[in-house]
């Protein structure tokens, strides 16, 4: 026989709406919802953690560079002080 024990939980607003939700959506009480939803996460983990699969990054081949990279800084400050020169004169 298992008895009730009374105890006070803090539970963030987002969640206590949402389980009172899903109480209202099943047709239970708070409580059983809540009891449910603990013995169920206790239970998982105590199971062994889900082996995720390994995460593989694709590659695709681009082809080779056609600007010289050595000088790539340079060729990037050049691009932006020519953006920041066309928005200067569209502003007259």
């Amino acid at each position: 026989m298992m008895l009730d024990m009374r105890s006070t939980v803090r539970i963030d607003d987002d969640l206590l709406t949402e389980l009172k939700e899903r109480a209202h959506r099943e047709n239970v009480s708070l409580t059983r919802m809540l009891n449910r939803l603990l013995r169920e996460g206790l239970q998982a983990s105590r199971g062994r953690p889900a082996r995720r699969a390994r995460y593989r990054e694709r590659t695709v081949a681009m082809g080779s560079a056609r600007l010289d990279l050595d000088k790539a800084l340079a060729l990037a400050a050049g691009a932006e002080d020519e953006e920041v020169l066309r928005k200067m004169a569209l502003r007259k």
